[in-house]
């Protein structure tokens, strides 16, 4: 019995030992087809059914998937290589087996606004050196950064300008000056991620500028006090401040506490609209749209009509932007009617009129009409 064990002990060790050393020569009836850029082999060799079936499914898959792994191994190592920190890499070819993305490919960025000026200017972008020639150290320099040539942050003696005040701190001017630039890039950085990401432009009316417009210092008031804890609630206003507009509608909140009657009444008309079967109506509202509708469509079939000479749209008159009938309007400029007023520019008609051209006592004379004839 021991014996036995034994024998088997060495029989599967045996077998492991050749299971490990297996030859990379791998021997197809058909040659694989390799698509090395997408690291993917075809096999379109036959399945022996007769192996299949004798052997354990287990085995007989594990050992097709060994020799074919074999076979795409043999292949990426006839690729170009190449050493990076110790490590041996393999440069892939492009990849020729069209492959179904998860999520569409990502959109383009949206051009920057120096992009565009470039473009539309046919500027190119040129690679410059790192290094210059610094005249006052006569050495090679960094163009940017730190040690760079012609850093004027260094210099321990400033000329003051002659139109300047000569109490003025250069130094600090110097200083203040540079801090405007940084702050200006950083703004103009963000603005341009807001545009290609479709944001609103962050720091809306803070833009530093020399000079800031009437608009511009109102509006950087207005964002000033809606910064604080109360969003502006509590802010003093000056005596002639007008109060900003455009600032949006606020949001209004039950109380909670007080009387839920208005609450409950809301709660309990929506479960009556869910739980009814027919839809609820609200007649007065459509009345009030059907008759909305009907005005807009005699109102543009009043457009479309034919005009003549001498009169405005289709309306009856006696006279150009005249109106006639009881009661009515008729004259240039005038009015005319039973019980009503005519003249050109005057009010004058049957009944107590005053005459063409004059107006009525306690009437004020039109000044764009031309005074009547008699």
């Amino acid at each position: 019995m021991a014996a036995c064990s034994i024998e088997d002990v060495l029989a599967k060790a045996e077998k492991d030992e050749a299971e490990r050393l297996k030859s990379i020569t791998v021997l197809k009836e058909l040659d694989l087809e390799f698509d090395t850029g997408n690291l993917l082999a075809f096999d379109k060799n036959r399945v022996d059914v007769h192996d299949f079936k004798s052997t354990s499914k287990e085995e007989f898959l594990r050992s097709l998937a060994r020799d074919n792994t074999q076979l795409f191994i043999n292949e990426v190592w006839k690729r170009p290589t190449e050493r990076i920190e110790d490590v041996i890499v393999v440069k892939l070819p492009e990849a020729t087996t069209p492959l179904p993305r998860e999520k569409p490919p990502p959109k383009p960025k949206a051009p920057t606004k120096w992009e565009e000026f470039a473009k539309l200017k046919g500027i190119q972008k040129k690679k410059k050196t790192n290094l210059v020639w610094d005249e006052v150290h006569k050495e090679w320099k960094r163009r940017w950064g730190y040690q760079r040539a012609k850093d004027d942050t260094k210099e321990w003696l400033i000329e003051v300008p002659v139109n300047a005040d000569p109490n003025e701190d250069q130094f600090a001017k110097r200083n203040n000056a540079k801090k405007e630039r940084v702050a200006k890039n950083e703004f103009n950085r963000l603005k341009n991620i807001a545009r290609a990401q479709k944001l609103p432009t962050p720091g809306g009316g803070l833009v530093p500028t020399a000079q800031q417009s009437k608009a511009e210092l109102t509006q950087a008031i207005n964002v000033a006090k809606a910064s604080t804890a109360s969003a502006g609630k509590f802010q003093e206003s000056l005596p002639k401040e007008k109060a900003p507009r455009n600032t949006g509608k606020k949001r209004k909140f039950q109380p909670l506490i007080g009387d839920f009657t208005d609450e409950r009444q809301k709660q309990l008309d929506i479960l009556k609209v869910l739980g009814s079967k027919k839809p609820r109506i609200d007649m007065t509202k459509a009345v009030n749209k059907q008759m909305r509708e009907e005005d807009r469509e005699s109102a543009s079939n009043a457009r479309k009509g034919p005009g003549k000479k001498g009169r405005k749209g289709n309306m009856p008159g006696k006279g150009r932007g005249g109106f006639k009938g009881k009661g009515g309007f008729s004259g240039k400029e005038g009015f005319s009617g039973k019980g009503g007023s005519s003249g050109k520019g005057g009010f004058a008609g049957k009944g107590k009129g005053r005459g063409r051209g004059k107006p009525a006592k306690g009437q004020q004379q039109n000044p764009r009409s031309k005074p009547g004839k008699r």
